[in-house]
């Protein structure tokens, strides 16, 4: 007994200070240190502990740095639809003309609309970071869906009878933020169509704004980013082609910005379709 205890102390002790590193690191990334990564060498199951650890706090830490920059970004967007509810009512008296208050009304309703359309698309962006279930998944005509929402803006939709499965709902917003950007920036000419490529639905909603330079047509799809210029003039809250990508990814697909001939661009979104 004594032989075997001594034998196998060099291998316990090893594993105990695996085990005793690991701890630590645990209790470091729990008591805020979302950076600290623990050692994942080895091939025995404590290697798998720390590796499942990595993976988790690598997680982790990206939602945490997401809601926080959600969080600046959306407190940055509010100040300026509230400093203009501020004027506006500081300048809406009763001694005003008709015509002054009937505007300061209606630059008021604006600013409160824009505050419910901030609040609404940060707390579906969070949901979507948090990763939520699905669980409404059902199969999902895209062209009818489009053909509605192009309504919404005078558009038209044209394409092939293709069927996702997915959440309509989240399905419905994305098409309806491509259709609302390209109304908001495309120059009055909107084209909307829905193909099956392979195994693939493909909707495509082009317009004939300014383009996207190709530089920055990564970085449109970035929470609260806003081309320079025209962007600003045309309003909007910049999360809209940030949740177009989250509902995209979210049913196993992707979102593109490409340009299209003559020129304008092209919002494009791949999503995997039933086959039939």
């Amino acid at each position: 007994f004594a032989a075997v205890a001594l034998g196998a102390y060099p291998v316990v002790r090893r594993l105990t200070r695996r085990l005793e590193a690991l701890k630590q690191g645990v209790d470091a990334f729990g008591a805020g240190a979302l950076h600290q990564r623990v050692d994942a060498g080895g091939r025995d199951e404590v290697a798998a502990l720390a590796s499942s650890f990595n993976r988790s706090a690598a997680r982790i830490e990206a939602l945490v740095r997401s809601h926080q920059s959600l969080l600046a970004n959306a407190s940055h967007e509010l100040r300026s639809p509230l400093a203009r509810l501020k004027m506006a009512l500081a300048l809406l008296d009763e001694d005003a003309p008709p015509a002054q208050r009937a505007r300061l009304r209606k630059e008021v309703e604006t600013n409160i609309a824009e505050l419910d359309m901030l609040v609404e698309e940060v707390l579906l962006a969070s949901r979507l970071d948090a990763g939520a279930d699905m669980a409404d998944r059902v199969p999902v005509a895209l062209l009818p869906l489009l053909a509605e929402e192009a309504a919404r803006v005078q558009a038209t939709a044209s394409g092939d009878d293709v069927v996702v499965h997915g959440e309509e709902r989240l399905l419905r917003r994305a098409l309806r933020n491509l259709l609302e950007n390209a109304r908001r920036y495309g120059a009055g000419e909107i084209d909307a169509t829905v193909a099956r490529r392979g195994d693939d639905a493909v909707v495509r909603v082009c317009d004939r704004g300014p383009g996207v330079p190709e530089a920055q047509r990564e970085r449109i799809f970035e929470p609260f980013f806003r081309l320079p210029g025209h962007a600003e003039r045309e309003g909007g809250v910049g999360l809209g082609l940030a949740l177009v990508r989250q509902i995209a990814e979210r049913h196993g697909g992707q979102a593109r910005c490409l340009p299209r001939d003559g020129g304008g661009s092209c919002f494009q979104i791949v999503l995997p379709a039933v086959r039939g």
